[in-house]
């Protein structure tokens, strides 16, 4: 059975020459921590036969294969060298479904099916800095007085930490109204500048992202780490965000001088403006 990636025109010879188009996925792709419908698959599809497509998240791998490899391209594809753990039959490996795969920011990175170089959030850091900032987090989160905490206060993944006030175990209601309540309280925003403040000399980059939570990671460790993998290869650089503003995940990507920057609010609006750039 042939390659997935050999369904489409080889990246040198789409039909719209030297350009990709690079997605967030919370927001763009899907709702918030929620599946990709089947429309914007189509429409995905449909886009990889004129340009290169990929993805710029900052989860890890298995929460993009859970969010992107839902009722995917029929199911066709040869098991993947190093697969992605799936939970439904009905899944197909996500990394089959872009060109390029940029999970936690790219750390964390595939071109069309094969892993590219990684990097590791704790091998640069240090395990005796991380462990005050990790401690520190916990003791700030345990005397806030917010209504809701529920569990998976602090996510370590492989290029950077996610924290989450509330809890990364809250309910999907429970997102929503953490997500309200943190817009009049600034919850998240009043700990990151703490933690700008208490670990300024660690070098790290805060960033407020999703419903939930914020990302710490490296400074120059943002999304455009993942440009290092394509703008080789591509002229034009599409980006398609909805956390553009300044403090958001996808600002810095968003605003580099690499790549022509698209701010959506919901997915109907990157369906909306793919149509239009792309005759879709």
């Amino acid at each position: 059975m042939a390659s997935v990636h050999a369904q489409y025109p080889p990246l040198n010879d789409r039909p719209v020459k030297d350009t990709i188009c690079l997605f967030d996925v919370d927001g763009t792709l899907t709702p918030a921590r929620r599946t990709v419908s089947p429309e914007m698959l189509e429409l995905l599809r449909e886009l990889r036969k004129k340009v290169a497509i990929g993805f710029v998240g900052g989860s890890d791998l298995v929460k993009q294969q859970e969010q992107l490899g839902v009722n995917g391209a029929n199911g066709t594809f040869n098991p993947p060298l190093h697969p992605v753990p799936r939970t439904n039959t009905n899944e197909s490996p996500v990394i089959d479904m872009f060109d390029f795969c940029f999970a936690e920011n790219g750390l964390t990175a595939y071109r069309q099916g094969t892993a590219l170089a990684s990097n590791s959030f704790i091998t640069w850091l240090g395990e005796d800095r991380y462990k005050p900032l990790a401690n520190f987090i916990l003791h700030y989160i345990a005397d806030l007085d917010i209504p809701v905490k529920r569990g998976t206060f602090i996510e370590f993944r492989n290029g950077m930490i996610n924290v989450s006030p509330v809890g990364r175990n809250a309910s999907i209601q429970e997102r929503n109204e953490f997500e309200a309540y943190d817009k009049i309280h600034k919850v998240r925003e009043a700990m990151v500048n703490t933690l700008r403040e208490k670990f300024a000399d660690y070098g790290l980059t805060y960033s407020i992202g999703g419903q939930i939570s914020f990302d710490v990671f490296p400074t120059g460790w943002d999304k455009t780490y993942a440009l290092q993998h394509v703008e080789k290869d591509f002229k034009t650089i599409h980006f398609f965000g909805d956390k553009t503003y300044e403090g958001g995940n996808d600002y810095e990507i968003f605003e580099d001088s690499r790549t022509i920057g698209h701010t959506v609010t919901k997915p109907e609006d990157t369906m909306e403006e793919l149509k239009k750039l792309f005759d879709l």
